[in-house]
């Protein structure tokens, strides 16, 4: 009888260390040349963790179960399930589904292939429908210069659209026409633009060339490049990080990542920058008070201490996140809140006519609002993006830890320090060289002419090396197109070109107001895009890229003005200006273009 207890006692505990929690990370590569696979999705089997890899084809996951099963999966890849059997690292070979290699799971994995057989990722990924919103666009249409000369518009450095569309993407789904922000995804992508030679916290760039979609149009691309602070040499920080703990932020891409991603920017914060933290979930509450950035151990205590649960109290905790930061507010500094959310309100002040008016009261303050989106199923893209443009702020959405690095660690002056806000754009067109026009995106920044000049009226913000794109789409004089209604002719006034539009040396002039961070008057600032007619194929790389980008958006959007674009011209021409691509986020939309079916439901 002893011998039987002692027997199961030692197989228990036997189970108890196989059964341990354990951390595991490992790299996924390329059958075909052994190259490092960007944005695989790396799920744990049966639990809600899930990762992307990163531009190395890196993954980690930490506490799971040494008898746990990884899945690997993404468009255009076979997919895998491999058993951990305690393993601390792996690395994996995937092959591209239409590839002709046959799989030997000894030779192309460190682990056994337990799948019994290749599955197509879009079937392993579809996941039930969800309670996501966002808000309507109404797709920019052509203008006829004789009306309308005039094109006025905010800046966006927002990136949030691009990064969800990415996820919608990987999961084998189309994302929903709403979700497409189209400049979103174009000012993703780092674009090699002059800098600035002077004290202008900005320079402007443009080109021509002809418009790969539709025969006869041109493509206009205006390029702001924002001057680069170092790091050592930004100013002060009073941070106050405002993080949505409610129940629905328990999953795995939610409150862990937060947690995750804020760790990585106090990694960055120096003895002269504070930081507080703010929670909301029933109520609102602080969990830290303004520390000192070198007190790193008492700032990740904090961040670690969090868990979830609860409803979500979102305008109180944004009421207490401005009053802590207005209390430590640093004349000349950076003062910024971050809040970090799935959007999911719905205690106190949860409208989106109610938190608008809210943060744009609050704004006055001074203080910055950079908000961050973090989930799926119920999440709320149009209520943190409302925030984000109406807090004077930027806005992200975070799907991994890749995309967290990129925002608060390669990038981390861009996120928080602003070089000029209330940026605004003005593009006057020459009647006699244009005949309509059209601004690809942007729907939602749109201004009314006399609002350009109006230094009360709310625009985007510009941070430190950041870079706006703007890409118009342009029927010259004397081309036909049916997007371009005739009208009838005014009675009473009529169109009088100067001498400088008769000439015909210059299609539009682009015209700028800026206001300094601190500053209250706005500073305006010009430049002349010249009249040409370039191919598109000796185009920069820069206009050739982001206009793939902008071609992928208009494909998504089922976009009445795409002509005859095609998803193989689309990854022809983003081919054609990858560039050098050091973090591989070009690769990675070349990647999901080719994957992407038009077939697949919403």
């Amino acid at each position: 009888m002893k011998k039987i207890v002692v027997l199961m006692l030692m197989a228990a505990a036997v189970a108890s260390a196989c059964a341990q929690n354990i951390s595991i990370s490992g790299n996924v590569i390329s059958i075909v040349d052994k190259s490092p696979i960007v944005g695989i999705i790396v799920r744990v089997k049966g639990t809600s963790m899930l990762v992307t890899t990163d531009s190395k084809g890196f993954f980690r996951f930490d506490n799971v179960s040494s008898r746990g099963t990884l899945l690997f999966s993404a468009p255009g890849f076979s997919t895998r399930i491999i058993p951990i059997k305690g393993r601390k690292s792996m690395t994996v070979m995937l092959t591209p589904e239409s590839s002709p290699i046959m799989w030997d799971s000894e030779k192309l994995v460190i682990c056994e292939d337990m799948s019994g057989g290749s599955m197509p990722a879009s079937l392993m990924n579809k996941t039930e429908s969800t309670d996501e919103s966002y808000s309507k666009i109404s797709e920019n249409g052509f203008k006829r210069t004789t009306d309308s000369p005039l094109s006025t518009f905010s800046i966006d450095v927002d990136r949030a659209s691009w990064a969800n569309v990415r996820r919608f993407l990987n999961l084998g789904q189309r994302p929903p026409q709403d979700a497409v922000r189209i400049e979103e995804m174009v000012n993703y992508f780092d674009y090699n633009y002059p800098e600035p030679a002077d004290k202008t916290p900005y320079r402007i760039s443009t080109e021509v060339a002809a418009c790969p979609w539709q025969e006869g149009n041109l493509i206009m691309r205006i390029g702001i490049q924002a001057k680069r602070v170092a790091t050592d040499s930004l100013p002060s920080s009073n941070l106050v990080f405002l993080l949505d703990v409610s129940g629905s932020m328990s999953d795995a891409n939610k409150l862990p990542l937060v947690q995750s991603a804020f760790k990585l920017l106090v990694n960055n914060l120096r003895a002269k920058d504070h930081v507080a933290i703010v929670v909301y979930a029933g109520a609102a509450g602080v969990v830290l008070p303004s520390t000192s950035g070198d007190k790193k151990t008492k700032i990740l205590e904090a961040i670690n201490n969090l868990s979830a649960g609860g409803s979500t109290a979102g305008g109180a905790g944004i009421l207490m996140a401005y009053k802590i930061a207005q209390e430590n507010y640093i004349k000349g500094g950076n003062n910024r809140i971050i809040l970090a959310t799935d959007g999911d309100f719905n205690v106190g002040a949860s409208g989106d006519a109610d938190m608008e008016r809210l943060v744009e009261e609050k704004r006055k303050s001074g203080v910055f609002l950079t908000c961050l989106g973090f989930g799926m199923g119920n999440y709320k893209d149009s209520k943190i993006e409302t925030l984000a443009d109406k807090g004077n702020g930027n806005y992200a959405y975070i799907d991994n830890i890749q995309e967290a690095n990129r925002m608060f660690g390669k990038e981390f002056g861009g996120t928080l320090f602003t070089v000029a806000k209330d940026v605004k754009l003005q593009v006057e067109f020459n009647p006699a060289v244009v005949e309509a026009y059209r601004l690809i995106g942007y729907e939602n920044r749109m201004l009314n002419a006399q609002d350009f000049k109006d230094d009360a009226k709310d625009a985007g913000e510009l941070g430190s090396g950041h870079t706006v794109t703007a890409i118009y789409e342009v029927i010259p004089k004397g081309v036909k197109s049916p997007f371009v209604k005739v009208v009838d002719s005014l009675k009473y006034q009529a169109t009088k070109l100067t001498p400088e539009a008769k000439e015909g040396m210059e299609m539009a002039t682009v015209k700028t107001r800026y206001k300094l961070p601190e500053g209250d008057a706005s500073i305006p600032f010009e430049v002349a895009v010249p009249f040409r007619k370039g191919k598109i194929n000796v185009a920069s790389e820069s206009l050739r890229f982001s206009s793939a980008v902008a071609m992928f958006g208009m494909l998504l959007r089922s976009s009445e003005f795409k002509g005859t674009l095609t998803k193989q011209q689309i990854v022809d021409q983003a081919k054609s200006a990858r560039g050098t691509d050091g973090e591989g986020y070009r690769a990675e939309f070349i990647r999901l273009v080719e994957a992407y079916n038009d077939k697949i439901t919403d």
